[in-house]
């Protein structure tokens, strides 16, 4: 039975997608290495910061099978999913509630370390928008929740596999060109998140790497001028 390609993921989208893997496995070896490199595990995390306002933005006004609206699944949904008779393209019931916990908890990864310590000489760019105790405790909410990730990070590369291999359904490519071949009934291809869409996505995406690097905050006072040496 021949099979047409139909437009699934967006280019923003697909950018979006495979930005976040590779900077957080670089956040994720630069936070374990530490040392010198974690001020670069901390400017990544503002990088992430940026790519998940983009995100959120990119689910409202992106093309069709990128917005929360078509996706966010409802228990009709998953139930007709589970009797296999959901037939749509893009995220499927189950994908889509994986993807929407992946990104709740890289927001919460991203705004607890934004805020967190070391204790040694590492703060976070909104440090002082808390005290120490609090610090303390979203720094320590920080490290733990690296193990929710793994999980669902593993759960996710799981489910792919299993598609793969088992269900015969390639999920990685279409991430990478877009397109996907579909039997009867084609579903329509996806419509919308033109360039007006990308440049809102855009600039609230840098708007929120600004606040996160502290653009809100006050500037700390001038340090006090040297002592001139006495002249004897």
């Amino acid at each position: 039975m021949s099979k047409k390609q139909v437009r699934v993921w967006d280019l923003p989208l697909r950018v979006f997608h495979w930005s976040l893997v590779l900077l957080t496995l670089a956040v994720f070896v630069s936070g374990l290495i530490g040392g010198n490199l974690i001020v670069w595990h901390g400017r990544l995390g503002v990088a992430i910061a940026g790519l998940l306002a983009f995100r959120l933005v990119w689910g409202i006004v992106g093309s069709t099978y990128a917005r929360f609206a078509h996706f966010v699944p409802g228990p009709g949904r998953i139930a007709a999913y589970l009797r296999g008779q959901w037939r749509d393209a893009g995220h499927n019931p189950l994908g889509a509630l994986s993807a929407l916990g992946l990104l709740a908890v890289m927001i919460f990864q991203v705004a607890s370390g934004l805020v967190s310590n070391d204790d040694i000489a590492f703060e976070g760019p909104l440090y002082a928008l808390v005290s120490k105790s609090t610090s303390d405790w979203m720094s320590s909410l920080h490290r733990l929740n690296i193990w929710v990730i793994g999980g669902l990070v593993g759960l996710h590369v799981l489910a792919i596999l299993y598609y793969v291999h088992v269900k015969k359904d390639d999920l990685v490519k279409p991430m990478i060109t877009g397109v996907k071949a579909f039997s009867e009934p084609v579903p329509r291809p996806a419509q919308g998140g033109g360039l007006v869409s990308f440049v809102v996505a855009l600039c609230v995406s840098v708007a929120t790497v600004w606040v996160a690097t502290g653009g809100l905050l006050d500037s700390p006072p001038p340090p006090p001028p040297a002592q001139a040496a006495p002249a004897w």
